[in-house]
Order: C-alpha cells, then sequence, then structure tokens
C-alpha cells in the first residue's frame, strides 16, 4: 500500500488566477463549460461538475468587519469515508492505493445513486451517456511520480500535494501563522475528529473565515452514516411487532 497522500489548499494564498481550473481541464482532456457571462463575477464555471473537476469559488465574506473576497480553489474532498464509493452498487467507484476516490469509467453504469451521497455536491453525471465524473487526484500522472497537474500549475503554492501527515503539520503551522497575523484561520476537515461525519478528508483547507463563507457545509456527513442505525431501528420495530403478533394470537386462542 503505497502512503496516503492528498491536497492542502490554503484559502489565504488564492489569487483567482484559475491556472488550476485550466490545468486540470488540458491534462484531462475535458470539454470546457462555455463563455458565456454568469452575473458571478469572475466565475463561468458556476461550479464542480463531470467536466469541471477543480473550481475557483469567488464570493463574499465579512470575517473583517468589511466586505472582502473569498477565493478557493475547490475539488473533489477524496472522503475518509467516502459516500459515493458506499453508494456505488456496481463496484465502479473504488479507493486506490493513493487513499484516494477512483470512479472506473468503463465500469460505471450511470445510475446515479453516487451523486447524492457526496455531501458536497462533488459528483455529477454528464449529459451524454449519464456517467458519473469527478476529480481522480490525477491518478495517471501519480503512476509516474508526477504530482497532480492542478498543484503543479498553483502560482502562489495554494494548492500543495503531498502525505497527509506532512500537509497536516505544514497547515497547522500555516494557522498558527495567521492566528498571530490576527487572522481568523482555522482548518477545516484536517481529521475524523474534526469532522467525524466524512473521517476526515484528504483533501483539506486552511479558511480565514467561516466554511460557508466558501460555500462549504460546516458538517457535513456522508447519508451512509444513519444506515445502521436505520436498520437497528427497523428491527427494533419488526421483533416489536412480532411480539405483539404472538400475543394477539395467544389471546385469542385463550378465549
Amino acid at each position: 500500500m503505497s502512503e496516503t497522500i492528498g491536497f492542502l489548499t490554503d484559502t489565504t494564498k488564492c489569487i483567482g488566477c484559475k491556472a488550476c481550473e485550466v490545468a486540470c481541464k488540458q491534462w484531462n482532456q475535458l470539454p470546457d463549460d462555455g463563455f458565456a457571462l454568469t452575473g458571478m463575477s469572475f466565475d463561468n464555471t458556476v461550479a464542480l461538475g463531470a467536466s469541471t473537476w477543480r473550481h475557483v469559488t469567488f464570493s463574499e465574506g465579512t470575517a473583517t468587519g468589511r466586505i472582502a473576497w473569498k477565493m478557493m480553489s475547490d475539488v473533489c474532498k477524496h472522503c475518509t469515508r467516502a459516500g459515493c464509493l458506499e453508494a456505488c452498487p456496481t463496484g465502479a467507484i473504488v479507493r486506490t492505493e493513493h487513499g484516494s476516490i477512483y470512479i472506473q469509467p468503463d465500469v460505471c453504469n450511470g445510475c446515479g445513486y453516487c451523486v447524492p451521497a457526496c455531501p458536497f455536491g462533488v459528483v455529477a453525471r454528464r449529459d451524454d451517456d449519464g456517467r458519473a465524473w469527478k476529480c481522480t487526484l490525477c491518478y495517471d500522472r501519480l503512476q509516474g511520480d508526477l504530482e497532480p497537474a492542478c498543484a503543479k500549475a498553483c502560482p502562489t503554492d495554494s494548492i500543495e500535494f503531498g502525505p497527509l501527515e506532512r500537509l497536516r503539520a505544514k497547515a497547522v503551522a500555516r494557522v498558527d501563522e495567521l492566528r498571530a497575523r490576527g487572522i481568523d484561520a482555522r482548518m477545516y476537515g484536517e481529521s475524523a475528529e474534526a469532522q467525524p461525519g466524512t473521517g476526515g478528508l484528504h483533501a483539506f483547507f486552511v479558511l480565514d473565515d467561516a466554511p460557508e463563507a466558501f460555500n462549504l457545509p460546516p458538517d457535513p456527513v456522508v447519508p451512509t452514516k444513519g444506515v445502521g442505525a436505520s436498520w437497528l431501528a427497523a428491527a427494533a420495530g419488526a421483533v416489536a411487532l412480532g411480539v405483539m403478533a404472538i400475543g394477539a394470537v395467544m389471546l385469542g386462542g385463550d378465549r
């Protein structure tokens, strides 16, 4: 098993250049998203999707007491507990030797169960054949000992790639540095303790505002997390009904 690797995205270093978006599309040969004006500032891709595996968000935050641009390069989080993987009925979604989540396009049947199972709204289906797509963590580049295209192209090192433990240590040091400068910095999704609903993320973030300011859910939970409890409740209900039925039969017999 290879070392578990992933992304650290530091939003305080993002300048919104979209070099990561372009590099991702170029390397993975993804189609463009159109060039129409969306009315959403410089954002013409709007959201992550089947043909947009990296998306630079532009939003307004007010943590400093004034309106300020909040820019972040968003991507699949490659969750430790991945709802998409647990929901897939065909085995098309697998966890690789690098710890990333990969959708095998030749196995995907387009059922779409993985789409609502992602608490971040990352997975999407293509209109032409219905198959699901998302970031692969540049699996083909990893096999050649190359870093993912987005991290390679980022001019400010807002996106860093490497072993998760090393990235977590860098994130802690960065948060301490920013807080010493009076910035309300925090980490997002760095561990299972910090984000039990997903078991922690393999693509986590340093933020300088609340998660909602970056269109991130504050407490994401994979839908499959409650399945065990649901089955136990159903089993308990079935047992209770069985006991009541037996009791009714016995009472009827006494009459």
